[in-house]
């Protein structure tokens, strides 16, 4: 058995695996990296216990078959190559062959490798970059705590004609909706880890991925990659309800302006709970903090309608966070010094966040 591929294509689909394989595991067939021939094709495998992923690229091709290698060397060797196009010959080692180098690796019967968990969608499709965009934009809300379980992942909801992502920490709430071709009706919570491998490999596809929703698992089927990945028990709680719907103050000026001043301001802030306070008076935002090593302050303009006077303070990486995914103006929506706030951007309809104010 034997392939011809070039470099990039195989480096280009090791790199899809490359974060998936452990480097070491419990159970060490992990550590291998599954390769199998057939006609006209190089399949490359992997898995982590929790995401699974299939790429599929076009090769040269002689026989058909299957085997182990160790994925670390092999990632390794495969990036430092000389020459532009790589021969593989698979016998009882696997030989590389690359312009003046040359090399041998020892292979393992694949029997014992655990059965990946594919299933065969049945047709329905999302375009990839924008299932990928949806779930960028809220990702930063999930939790990172063991203890919060539900929170600890990005959840997606689809019905006819929108997909919503949802993630939350309890102190903070992002959701996304997208309009898609959608007939289904359907809840669903993707590990945080796993949502981040789905935005990495779908977020430059061109075109669809096909999904399938059984057995705890969502699998991703694109032009060269299939994926699935172990959803996680339960849904979210009813978080409609802390999404304020009446409001003391409303300010809208540039995200960008608003995240730098932040940025800068809280360099000085409170080191445990990184306090800014955000005094809205008429026309004029003072974003101020104090911490061990000083005080920053600095004034931005605004425009405001609602109490003439307001202050409120954040923690000021959760407001940062907030205006992460916006491009253009936001809009502040308050609700009153100590109940949630809305940060909404105004060129995008579908990007909503709360955040909490602290209680001081």
């Amino acid at each position: 058995m034997e392939a011809r591929i070039p470099k990039k294509t195989l480096a280009d689909g090791l790199s899809i695996l490359e974060r998936i394989i452990p480097s070491r595991s419990s159970n060490p067939i992990l550590t291998y990296l599954p390769i199998a021939l057939e006609q006209g094709s190089l399949v490359l495998r992997g898995t982590n216990g929790e995401v699974d992923i299939e790429v599929r690229l076009s090769a040269e091709t002689s026989g058909e078959g299957s085997l182990l290698v160790p994925a670390q060397p092999f990632f390794q060797i495969v990036r430092s190559t000389p020459g532009e196009l790589i021969e593989l010959i698979f016998a009882e080692q696997m030989q590389l062959i690359s312009g003046s180098y040359r090399t041998q690796l020892q292979t393992t019967n694949p029997d014992g490798y655990p059965e990946l968990s594919f299933r065969q969608p049945a047709g329905e499709k999302l375009p990839a970059a924008r299932l990928a965009q949806a779930m960028t934009r809220v990702r930063y809300a999930a939790s990172t705590e063991e203890y919060r379980a539900i929170f600890r992942g990005v959840q997606l909801e689809l019905s006819p004609g929108n997909l919503r992502a949802v993630a939350s920490d309890g102190y903070r709430l992002a959701r996304y909706d997208l309009s898609v071709s959608n007939q289904s009706t359907r809840k669903l919570v993707i590990p945080a880890r796993s949502a981040d491998e789905i935005i990495r490999i779908f977020k430059d596809v061109q075109g669809d991925v096909s999904i399938e929703v059984g057995e705890g698992t969502l699998t991703l089927v694109g032009d060269a990659v299939r994926m699935a990945v172990k959803l996680m028990e339960g849904e979210f709680p009813d978080y409609a309800r802390v999404i304020p719907q009446s409001f003391v103050l409303e300010a809208t000026l540039q995200a960008e302006a608003l995240r730098e001043s932040l940025k800068r301001v809280a360099v000085l802030s409170d080191r445990n709970n990184h306090r800014v306070d955000l005094i809205f008076s008429g026309s004029k935002l003072e974003i101020n903090s104090e911490g061990d090593y000083g005080r920053g302050r600095e004034e931005i303009a605004v425009e405001a309608k609602g109490e003439p006077q307001l202050v409120v303070a954040y923690n000021a990486q959760y407001l940062i966070d907030a205006l992460g995914p916006i491009e253009g103006s936001v809009k502040l929506s308050l609700s009153g010094p100590t109940s949630p706030s809305l940060v909404q951007a105004v060129e995008d309809s579908g990007y909503l966040s709360v955040v909490v104010p602290l209680r001081v």
